[in-house]
């Protein structure tokens, strides 16, 4: 049985890698396939009520790969980490059938919550490297997540692209998206909201810089102000001001 699974695993990386070149290649230098491997053993033992074994063979693999994956979480077939350094899959997550994920992605939580915590992903879903997908909901099937997306407590529908933070729906059954009609619900974005006051702020000074240049003309304040230094006496000839010298000075 765990062989069967082991040249189904083998597989699946040819068939997403175009860089596999032999057999022998995958199975000494791909840690996504080793993290899978160790977990599926690891697993099978939490399944059988195991607690401390199969968590020193989760952390084993996170020492040799890079990739942590919590023994309770369930794995479909077809699941490939390409590249895989970062990864964190969490107890409770769920993830289904050929789904393919890359480096820096996080299937997690948001808080102290007990029971179902972290996200339940569709089957033939891709996610993109550095994409966090935390929270309990559902990622529907066919589902493509942008790299460095963040996707929090929002169900995303089957068929759908999502990006951005926090993430939003660009495309569905292949049509793209207005940002008014995306089915996620708007989070707030401080750095998105300060642009748009500092936007306003600068339309402001610019209506009343040209209200203050319909009220004056530049070219009259230029002349005025020159005519008010030339009417300005020269050092020595202004008002009340004597500078001949005097003997008691010497």
């Amino acid at each position: 049985m765990i062989f069967k699974q082991m040249r189904r695993d083998i597989r699946v990386v040819f068939e997403r890698d175009p860089a596999a070149k032999s057999i022998w290649e995958v199975i000494f230098c791909y840690p996504g396939f080793h993290a899978v491997l160790f977990h599926r053993v690891a697993h099978w033992m939490y399944l059988h009520k195991m607690v401390l074994i199969p968590r020193m063979i989760s952390q084993l693999s996170r020492f040799l790969t890079g990739i942590e994956i919590h023994p309770g979480a369930k794995i479909g077939q077809g699941f490939f980490i390409d590249h895989g350094t970062g990864v964190v899959i969490g107890e409770t997550a769920e993830v289904g059938d050929n789904v393919t994920i890359y480096q820096g992605v996080t299937l997690g939580g948001t808080g102290k919550e007990k029971g179902k915590r972290h996200p339940t992903i569709g089957n033939n879903v891709v996610i993109g490297a550095g994409a966090k997908v935390l929270g309990s909901f559902k990622v529907g099937d066919n589902v493509k997540i942008g790299a460095g997306s963040v996707v929090l407590n929002k169900s995303i529908p089957s068929d759908t692209t999502v990006v951005g933070v926090p993430a939003r729906i660009v495309l569905h059954l292949g049509v793209p998206i207005k940002d008014d009609d995306t089915t996620l619900e708007e989070l707030p974005d401080p750095v998105n909201e300060m642009l748009k006051c500092l936007m306003h702020r600068v339309e402001h000074l610019e209506q009343r810089l040209k209200e203050e240049e319909s009220r004056y003309n530049v070219f009259e304040i230029i002349q005025h102000h020159d005519e008010t230094k030339r009417a300005v006496p020269a050092t020595g000839e202004r008002e009340g001001c004597d500078v001949r010298l005097r003997s008691d000075d010497l």
